[in-house]
């Protein structure tokens, strides 16, 4: 991992949407927090199917990865008009792991690439301020699997580290671990004393 992945960074709070009309073609801003390049796509996706009626839906996204991953498309719109537009909204208030998709209705009324710049970035910056800014902690996520005899052990730790987690038991224990990064490697080490080395950590 990266040193800039291990940042704090700033994303929107929630999902959210913002819609409003320009000279009769009603745009529709949909934003979400995303973790991965592959939740952007997935909601990117979602997003177009919900609203396959529209003349366009334009997506961008800005995910944090190795390396730092940045997309835009003006899907149909003239080039340069759409898709940077979004993006620059979300370069501009430094979010990171982000997702948004502006859903276009034509009025009937040809707006302009300038219309259309602002119509776009405004949409996303609607939509971002509906869902509110925050700063968050990276996390990263890790599986320890031990026998039944550990797993109250493993369990212990867990608690006094204030993580989140989900038991899975089959013929072992497999515990699915949530913890910032930051803090993993000490958590890791701790599991692994505490269990005498009979812990097997996957780190996802």
């Amino acid at each position: 991992m990266s040193d800039q992945e291990a940042d704090s960074y700033r994303t929107v709070e929630t999902a959210a949407t913002a819609a409003f009309e320009v000279r009769g073609s009603e745009f529709i801003g949909h934003v979400r927090p995303v973790e991965r390049v592959a939740a952007a796509e997935r909601f990117i996706d979602d997003v177009r199917d919900e609203y396959e009626d529209a003349i366009h839906n334009v997506p961008a996204y800005r995910v944090r990865a190795d390396p730092f991953r940045e997309y835009s498309s003006d899907d149909g719109e003239p080039s340069g008009s759409a898709g940077k537009p979004a993006l620059n909204v979300l370069e501009g208030q430094e979010l990171e792991n982000v997702a948004v998709v502006v859903t276009r209705y034509y009025g009937g009324t040809n707006l302009g690439v300038g219309g259309l710049v602002s119509a776009y970035g405004e949409a996303v910056a609607r939509s971002v301020e509906r869902a509110g800014v925050v700063e968050r902690e990276p996390h990263e996520q890790f599986a320890a699997t031990v026998g039944y005899d550990d797993s109250g052990t493993v369990r212990a730790v867990l608690d006094s580290a204030g993580v989140s987690y989900e038991a899975r038991y089959e013929e072992t224990v497999t515990f699915s671990v949530e913890v910032p990064v930051t803090d993993a490697p000490a958590l890791r080490d701790r599991l692994q004393s505490a269990t005498s080395g009979r812990v097997s950590i996957e780190r996802r």
